[in-house]
């Protein structure tokens, strides 16, 4: 099984591929989609669409696990962040992928026990699940690889 993970967000969207077999994760890819702040916000959601869109066609992945939009402050911020999740689930759609959404409190809790994980902690079991020798950069590639780690750990259940 193939894991495309997303981190949302209009600057920069965090993604990571995972391809599990016998219930062991392994690095496909990842790294994040960047976009120009003072661009308007058309362009850089079409810039989100094209990458990605190109990004599921090279990695084929069968499953986009997302994580789901968590806001309390920032009224901009999570609109901005909640066109990013929209044009991600559209991709999602339009490939065929199967869909799942996780708050970040299942993401830290599937990962480390514990819903209350620091970014630190998160980026440490991220290398550790993975095997990496170092931790996935930017948090947003790390936080997109827990998203994908959290399916195949919860999909076990279903």
């Amino acid at each position: 099984m193939r894991i495309l993970g997303i981190d949302p967000g209009t600057g920069i969207l965090g993604f990571g591929i995972i391809e599990v077999n016998s219930g062991k994760p392994q690095l496909v890819d990842a790294g994040v989609i960047r976009t120009p702040v003072k661009q308007d916000d058309a362009i850089r959601l079409a810039t989100i669409y094209e990458e990605l869109t190109d990004i599921i066609v090279q990695t084929k992945p069968q499953i986009m696990s997302v994580e789901k939009l968590f806001f309390a402050q920032n009224v901009t911020t999570a609109m901005s962040v909640a066109q990013a999740r929209g044009v991600v689930l559209l991709c999602g759609q339009q490939a065929g992928l199967q869909l799942f959404e996780y708050t970040p409190l299942q993401i830290k809790q599937a990962l480390t026990g514990y819903g209350r994980a620091d970014k630190k902690q998160m980026q440490e079991m991220v290398r550790v699940i993975l095997g990496l020798k170092e931790q996935p950069k930017p948090d947003d590639c790390a936080d997109a690889l827990a998203a994908a780690i959290c399916h195949s750990m919860t999909a076990r259940f279903d």
